[in-house]
């Protein structure tokens, strides 16, 4: 391995560890005290919240934003992908890969990209939500577009190796200590979602039940 791969493996390693810490913590403090009386099924309200309760039509506002909801979800895709390209890159390098493989993770990643850059400018130019935004907000999206346009770099030409594996460590580092720990905390919040609603028969909603 090079020089960089090194530093990115020991960006990953701290960042492993740190949000372990975080999942560790949340373990710790176990499902929600509920002192009411349980009236509903917990293990499907669980499974509501992480499926259907995650469609537009079941949020309170996303289905009035489909354009920025598809944007978002395709942002995610693309990311997963790029995380699954760096452990793939370590074995395969990027130029050995089939000619039409490449071109299809180039398209499918750039359009990620471009959706994270055309949701930072939404954010950005929006009084609303840029009311609503942190510095942490715009950071988090700017990295991750960026991991995004270093991964398509990366696939196009080996000569972007240093910038991705740079990219790519800084990405790792900044994860525990920006929101974009809800890698962790996202699956909390929709399983204490599920356990709450769950446990008072709300989810899944009566018209979803057979």
């Amino acid at each position: 391995m090079q020089w960089y791969q090194y530093v990115s493996l020991g960006a990953f390693i701290v960042c492993f560890v740190a949000l372990l810490g975080h999942f560790l913590r949340l373990l710790k403090h176990g499902n929600p005290k509920d002192l009411s009386e349980k009236s509903g099924n917990i293990p499907k309200a669980e499974l509501y919240a992480y499926t259907t309760a995650m469609l537009p039509n079941q949020k309170e506002s996303a289905y009035m934003h489909i354009p920025s909801y598809a944007s978002g979800i395709l942002f995610h895709c693309s990311t997963f992908i790029c995380f699954l390209l760096f452990v793939i890159f370590f074995f395969v390098q990027p130029d050995l890969f089939p000619a039409t493989l490449t071109w299809i993770l180039v398209a499918i990643v750039f359009v990620g990209s471009i959706c994270g850059f055309g949701l930072f400018l939404k954010r950005f130019f929006s009084r609303k939500l840029r009311g609503l935004s942190h510095i942490d907000d715009f950071l988090s999206n700017a990295i991750t577009t960026l991991f995004q346009l270093a991964t398509v770099s990366f696939l196009l030409s080996h000569y972007f190796a240093v910038f991705y594996y740079i990219v790519v460590s800084l990405l790792f580092l900044y994860m525990p200590v920006g929101k974009l720990r809800h890698v962790v905390y996202f699956f909390a919040a929709r399983w204490h979602l599920g356990f709450f609603y769950g446990w008072r028969n709300s989810w899944p909603p009566q018209n979803n039940k057979k």
